[in-house]
């Protein structure tokens, strides 16, 4: 537990963040953490506004059976299937985070206090199955601070659309490309006019954009390693800050145009830039990297525990570090495309690597399931 004087001693690098116009999310969940008290304590303590989960999350959670032994015991009396049983659990868990968490959503007018849970990964390439996915989901759920994850596959645009247009806060993941990223933005206005067209009230819907951050670099640094030139060695570090950067430069640009001039006018809310994936891969950087230097008002960072901790203990949070530095951003990017690495590429292969990861995270949660299950003497179809 946090204790009141530690929480002082180290909360400052997290209300700086906050005070900057960063929401800070958790990107974990588990019933332990929910009952044991810690969701709340972080929400107390370290400035925690909201939560994220997916696929590898819930795999990690419920693969440990810790917390879910009971529910799993009915589960396997009732002789649910796998695919039953995993969304009982899993909207369990987000139906409670989100009942922590209301308090805030209240507080800042629906704005944070959120709480995502992914459609199923498999789903990924389906727009049709996506789209009924996120209704069951939300229904399921039936909490107003609760946000459905939609991945940013070319399927899952016009899923955004029709989610968005039907009322449904969503939390579009898996995003990698600034191409990819303004065509999310364009499917989530899309969506609000027909919201509009179907009469709901703007101001209800909220949604982020997950941008993934540390990936990019892991994927691009390999590559000027593998070619090894001082001039390769020196853009290390620097790709996916450089991506980020640009994407806020087109979030900037998006909704301070005409387009959203008028559903501004109707009390839309801004799709927000999430920065995802902020662990730091690489132990020779700092580990806020992509805290510290990923400040810029109206964004969201989403931090594994850790890096949470880090952030309380040593993060630098001076002001912001996003604005200034598209020109910088711009160039690293074509140095690193001057080098014969080509960003297209890096960006598609990070997407479909995304789905698969998430696709096999999900498959590791079913079997590990359907063994809980098949140990209480039922047979999981």
């Amino acid at each position: 537990m946090i204790t009141v004087t530690e929480a002082t001693a180290t909360a400052g690098a997290l209300k700086r963040l906050s005070d900057e116009g960063v929401s800070i999310w958790l990107d974990d969940l588990s019933r332990r953490r929910i009952e044991s008290g810690n969701l709340a304590e972080l929400v107390a303590t370290r400035h925690v506004v909201g939560v994220t989960t997916n696929p590898s999350i819930f795999q990690a959670a419920i693969g440990s059976g810790e917390g879910y032994e009971e529910q799993l015991a009915d589960l396997a009396t009732r002789g649910v299937t796998v695919d039953e049983a995993v969304r009982m659990m899993t909207t369990a868990d987000v139906r409670a985070a989100a009942d922590v968490l209301r308090p805030v959503h209240e507080a800042t007018g629906g704005r944070d206090g959120r709480v995502s849970i992914e459609v199923d990964p498999r789903l990924a390439h389906d727009t049709r199955a996506t789209i009924a996915e996120a209704k069951q989901l939300a229904w399921l759920v039936d909490r107003p601070n609760v946000m459905i994850k939609i991945p940013a596959t070319k399927a899952g645009l016009p899923a955004i659309t029709e989610v968005i247009g039907l009322g449904i806060s969503v939390n579009v993941t898996l995003i990698f490309s600034l191409e990819r990223y303004r065509e999310v933005m364009d499917a989530y206005l899309a969506g609000l006019e027909k919201a509009a067209k179907n009469g709901l009230d703007l101001s209800t819907i909220h949604s982020v954009a997950s941008f993934f951050v540390s990936r990019v670099d892991s994927e691009i640094d390999k590559r000027l390693t593998v070619l090894g030139t001082e001039k390769a060695l020196a853009l290390k570090g620097r790709a996916a800050l450089a991506n980020a950067r640009l994407a806020y430069q087109a979030y900037e640009e998006v909704f301070g145009g005409e387009r959203w001039t008028s559903l501004g006018g109707a009390r839309a809310n801004r799709q927000r830039p999430l920065w995802a994936s902020t662990g730091v891969k690489d132990p020779s950087y700092k580990d806020t990297l992509y805290v510290d230097d990923l400040v810029a008002p109206g964004t969201v960072n989403t931090m594994p525990e850790a890096t949470l901790n880090a952030t309380a203990d040593h993060g630098e949070i001076t002001g912001d570090t996003v604005t200034g530095g598209y020109a910088q951003a711009r160039a690293d990017l074509a140095a690193v495309e001057a080098l014969g690495i080509s960003y297209d590429e890096v960006v598609r292969q990070l997407e479909d690597e995304g789905v698969a990861k998430f696709e096999a995270a999900w498959q590791e949660l079913l079997d590990a399931v359907t063994k809980s299950l098949n140990s209480k003497g039922v047979d999981a179809e």
